[in-house]
């Protein structure tokens, strides 16, 4: 089968339903990413949400029989709210972080994997899947930056040249053989302004988050509330910005997505 075909095919039916990038690596094992996650779990930076195994998070084979190769998409979302209420002092009002508006992007990024995944069926014999929209094995951003859908910005966000770093990530391990594409040249430069810009100083490092210091972590987990971030965290409801917002990248920034058509789930084989 001529599988670089079928990967323009892909490319272009990609952007039919409204898939922001696309991009394909290889199924092989992420060792520099296994090494930053022991890293991680030895220093206590780790939220708690992840993926227990880091063998599994890291080794694609470990998890699906003949990775031949993984495609990753990314959706871009808004990063200004339509008609938003305009805040009043005085009055009683909270932020929610972008990504958490609208349609859950579980839900908006699995959608689109599936009708992804059925459309290559529909092309290829004998293709199996395994699709992933945040609370799979693999790291999402790993998978992205090595497939060229962004860098690995000093905020630990994945950013991309068209819509900065406000995308939805997703991936689906194939047994099919597609050409790996060429990942993105880091383009943060000296700018450091996102560390500078964290209001608990959990971007410890250029690439390295202290999870149980983000207010993106903090404010989804139960329990009291240690009293040095309690004023940092302003009027936050759910989710940080912050280190996005500061970010030269997202500047002018704004991209809306299309609603969410609810089709019918793919039968993964």
């Amino acid at each position: 089968m001529d599988y670089e075909a079928l990967k323009e095919e892909i490319i272009a039916y990609s952007k039919k339903i409204g898939i922001s990038k696309i991009g394909f690596t290889s199924g092989d094992p992420f060792i520099e990413m296994k090494n930053r996650l022991i890293r991680q779990e030895e220093l206590g930076y780790q939220s708690g949400f992840e993926h227990k195994n880091i063998e599994e998070r890291t080794h694609p084979e470990l998890i699906f029989d003949e990775p031949r190769s993984i495609i990753a998409i990314a959706l871009a979302y808004p990063s200004k709210m339509k008609d938003a209420p305009r805040g009043e002092r005085g009055s009683r009002r909270g932020i929610f972080c972008k990504a958490s508006w609208g349609v859950d992007y579980h839900v908006l990024v699995r959608e689109k994997l599936e009708q992804l995944a059925s459309f290559i069926d529909s092309k290829a014999d004998n293709g199996r899947f395994k699709l992933m929209v945040d609370t799979g094995e693999l790291v999402d951003r790993a998978v992205a930056e090595r497939a060229g859908i962004g860098w690995s910005g000093k905020n630990c966000s994945i950013i991309t040249p068209e819509f900065g770093s406000y995308v939805y990530l997703g991936e689906m391990i194939t047994n099919l053989p597609f050409a790996p594409d060429e990942p993105i040249q880091d383009q943060c430069g000296e700018c450091t302004k996102c560390l500078d810009a964290c209001p608990t100083g959990a971007l410890v490092q250029p690439g390295q988050l202290d999870a149980q210091r983000c207010i993106a972590f903090l404010t989804q987990t139960k329990g009291v509330l240690p009293d040095e971030f309690r004023d940092k965290i302003g009027n936050r409801l759910y989710g940080c910005d912050t280190c996005q917002t500061i970010c030269p990248k997202n500047k002018g920034v704004d991209f809306h997505l299309r609603a969410c058509s609810k089709s019918p789930q793919f039968p993964i084989k």
